[in-house]
């Protein structure tokens, strides 16, 4: 994502996100390896919910993530860190 991207998502998150802490639904794509699943889940807590689920062919995996997050701010530093895995698709 691009900067200014992150600066419209956080305008939309502080529009709908009235009250923290508040448990957000990250939503991302990765190739089925488990090196780039390993590295989305190091970026959340020990308390985030991970689901994960194959892709038809088996070449990529969907990863939801419920995380109890305290800011807007602390949603943002969450996908800044995830365009820096190579080949992950944020929804």
């Amino acid at each position: 994502m691009k900067q200014h991207t992150f600066s419209e998502l956080q305008k939309k998150l502080e529009e709908s996100i009235k009250s923290f802490p508040y448990v957000y639904l990250f939503k991302f794509i990765v190739k089925a390896d488990n090196k780039s699943i390993a590295l989305v889940q190091v970026m959340f807590g020990n308390d985030a919910e991970i689901i994960q689920k194959q892709s038809s062919k088996g070449n990529y995996v969907s990863l939801s993530v419920k995380q109890v997050v305290l800011s807007v701010d602390e949603i943002i530093s969450i996908y800044i860190k995830a365009s820096e895995i190579e080949g992950l698709i944020t929804l």
